[in-house]
């Protein structure tokens, strides 16, 4: 069934009440996005913490109409609820429907990452060979794929440990990658920490996929427990980590490898001192704009 989109960009402060108007029509979804994603100081959004909302200064919002909405009410009725909007703002365009998850899947296509960890999509069969570690995901539930750089870091850097019988903290754990990738290469036993509770059921499916459930276990942070693991590993993002540094700490056995990513090139300085207090042999790896720091636990 094809949609009416309406498109129109305002200043973040008159978002919510655009967003509320928009609803009060009948919109059947609304998407925002950065109206200056093309200028160089663009800021990206990422993993806001919860209760957050922070947004960008000028913002584009897209809301899907029935294909056979009246343009010409709808502009009407806008401009009734928000008399400062000009009818200008306003751009309407078909659009036709699909099957959004087939087009993901579509696109993603199997993954290497080191030596022998590979990630596969749901829909295509891995070949039958031992020496392949092979990590399958539902695009459906899958918050992380490998497609972004600091995923594919940290998918690296597990491939490149001996894990074998190893525990593993996956603090960040979005759709369980990098802990169903842990437990698939070896280790004993895997728990994955996410603010979302979505994600820790994106999680689970996924674990339970990759036939590895009985060996994970998932946690809201206030539910986390902070037991020392034999590997730590955080994907998360620069603020956050630098807040967390001793919980982390704690949170990793002496002598445990760990890894924090989510990181861009020019904020590893700060968290290079920070995390220098606890930890040794500190090392900084870069892919595109984004940075992992690794090393062990003093």
């Amino acid at each position: 069934m094809p949609f009416l989109e309406l498109s129109l960009t305002v200043r973040a402060e008159q978002q919510p009440s655009v967003e509320d108007a928009l609803e009060e029509l009948g919109a059947l979804s609304i998407t925002l996005r950065d109206a200056d994603a093309e200028t160089p100081d663009e800021q990206a959004i990422f993993e806001p913490g919860v209760g957050e909302l922070p947004l960008w200064p000028t913002i584009t919002l897209n809301a899907l109409f029935d294909a056979d909405a009246d343009r010409r009410g709808l502009t009407e009725a806008l401009s009734d609820l928000l008399p400062w909007l000009e009818p200008a703002q306003l751009a309407f365009v078909h659009v036709e429907d699909q099957d959004w998850e087939r087009a993901w899947m579509d696109q993603f296509q199997p993954m290497a990452f080191g030596r022998r960890l590979w990630i596969y999509p749901w829909n295509i069969e891995p070949p039958a060979d031992d020496a392949l570690v092979v990590v399958r995901l539902d695009p459906g539930l899958a918050f992380g794929s490998g497609t972004h750089p600091t995923t594919a870091l940290c998918l690296e850097w597990l491939d490149s440990l001996d894990l074998a019988g190893k525990s593993v903290t996956d603090f960040g754990c979005g759709s369980g990658i990098l802990a169903i990738a842990a437990l698939k290469l070896g280790a004993k036993s895997a728990v994955g920490v996410d603010n979302d509770p979505q994600a820790l059921t994106a999680s689970i499916d996924n674990a339970e996929r990759n036939a590895v459930a009985d060996r994970l276990a998932v946690f809201l942070p206030q539910d986390f427990d902070g037991a020392p693991a034999d590997v730590f590993v955080a994907n998360i993002l620069a603020g956050p980590l630098g807040e967390l540094a001793p919980t982390f700490a704690a949170a990793a056995k002496p002598g445990a490898p760990f890894a924090i990513s989510g990181i861009l090139d020019g904020q590893q300085d700060e968290l290079l001192a920070r995390y220098g207090e606890w930890f040794d042999n500190l090392r900084v790896d870069k892919r595109e704009d984004w940075v992992r720091i690794s090393g062990r636990r003093r």
